[in-house]
């Protein structure tokens, strides 16, 4: 019989003993689950005898498999239960074929290929090798299954992997959208079939398992407004911003390369302390074959009348002082010289801390805490005119020797001054 119908056969009951007896009928076996009787109680008399009907209705199922199923009716006499019989017979289960398939996802997206999983689960009554079957409208795609084949025992569940790949990329646009069909085939129906040229269909599966695979573009479409956005600045940084800018900087370079006027121009243009400036002066201070402020003549603030002939001059001061003292260097203007300072330069190159004083004469410059800088320049374009005699001085007090390049810390701070400007000789 076929799983999912029903069929009926029948038993007779004979009544040999001298007594009224009532039989009680179970089905039991393999066929217990799906078999029924009725009636399933009778009573008979002497001699008697009675049919009764036993119905089978195997369901769909795995669990019912294929193939003879052995069926037994236990007939209980009630008065002489020793006397129990158990007639038996055989009942053949016929094959049916049918898969469960399932493809996940039903959707992939990728630039080249997709993967897939193709889920199938035996729900007929019979061993089956199941095998699949693409189908796409073109050529365009490519697809390969691991494994290819697949053996199920009824009941049982397996899964396949699906590769689909595509021969050429999408640059740029819309995705591309390519749908396309799995064909599931039962191998045991087939040879069933085929054995038995029977007119019903060849396989017992669902319809086909659909699917797509969309091809995403390699540069999607904010990637190309992007570019289109940097090209447009390179265009406009090209055309507009760098003139400008390489305008600019050229006028800036050339500001800070033209040479700045300072007092007592030198010889043939040269600044202070870049030459020995030896030229000649006429009284007025100024220069043969220039006309540069010079150092002043008599008369300034403090000074003294000088000649007009001066030269490029410079001192250097260096003053060390340990710490928790203070100690002061200085530079004497020599007998008959006036000292015109225009430049001068101070180097705390260990980093010490503590306060420099800086005094030209009687009169003090700045004070200067040495912690604030390493390196400090001063310039004047009207000179600071020290008569003879008198003395640049340095004074520095040392609250802590620094530490310099060589990463030990000094023992005594170490300060370097140097003063640069035009000495020039005391007019008669």
């Amino acid at each position: 019989m076929t799983p999912g119908g029903t069929a009926t056969t029948s038993l007779t009951v004979r009544n040999d003993s001298d007594i009224v007896e009532a039989y009680t009928l179970e089905v039991v076996g393999d066929c217990a689950p799906w078999a029924t009787v009725e009636p399933a109680r009778i009573s008979l008399y002497p001699g008697t005898s009675e049919t009764v009907t036993i119905t089978l209705a195997p369901p769909r199922s795995p669990e019912v498999r294929a193939g003879d199923v052995p069926l037994g009716v236990r007939v209980l006499p009630a008065e002489h239960p020793e006397s129990v019989t158990v007639p038996e017979t055989t009942v053949h289960i016929e094959e049916f074929h049918e898969l469960r398939t399932e493809i996940l996802p039903r959707r992939r997206r990728g630039w080249l290929r997709g993967r897939y999983r193709l889920a199938v689960r035996n729900e007929g009554n019979t061993p089956t090798r199941v095998s699949f079957r693409p189908e796409q409208a073109g050529e365009e795609l490519r697809f390969g299954f691991v494994p290819a084949d697949l053996e199920l025992a009824p009941g049982e569940s397996a899964e396949t992997r699906l590769r689909v790949r595509i021969g050429k990329p999408v640059w740029f646009g819309k995705p591309a959208v390519w749908p396309f069909m799995v064909h599931t085939t039962d191998g045991a129906a087939e040879a069933q079939a085929e054995a038995e040229a029977s007119a019903r269909p060849a396989t017992y599966v669902r319809p086909p398992l659909e699917a797509e695979f969309v091809q995403i573009p390699i540069f999607p479409k904010w990637l190309l407004a992007l570019l289109a956005a940097i090209l447009a600045l390179l265009l406009a940084w090209f055309a507009l911003v760098r003139p400008a800018v390489r305008s600019a900087a050229r006028q800036a370079a050339d500001e800070v390369v033209q040479p700045r006027p300072t007092p007592g121009g030198g010889k043939n243009g040269q600044s202070p302390g870049t030459g020995n400036g030896t030229g000649t002066g006429d009284g007025t201070g100024k220069e043969q074959g220039g006309s540069g402020p010079g150092v002043p003549s008599g008369g300034g603030p403090g000074g003294t009348g000088t000649s007009g002939g001066g030269e490029q001059s410079s001192a250097t001061i260096d003053v060390q002082t340990s710490g928790g003292q203070t100690k002061t260097g200085s530079y004497t203007v020599p007998q008959g010289k006036v000292f015109g300072v225009t430049d001068i330069v101070v180097a705390n190159f260990q980093g010490d801390e503590g306060v420099m004083t800086i005094s030209f004469g009687d009169r003090k410059i700045t004070t200067i805490a040495l912690e604030t800088f390493r390196n400090q320049d001063y310039h004047w374009v009207t000179p600071i005119e020290i008569p003879a005699n008198a003395t640049v001085t340095a004074n520095v007090t040392c609250a802590k020797p620094g530490t310099p390049a060589t990463g030990r810390q000094a023992q005594q701070c170490h300060e370097v001054l140097n003063v640069s400007g035009v000495l020039a000789n005391v007019a008669q």
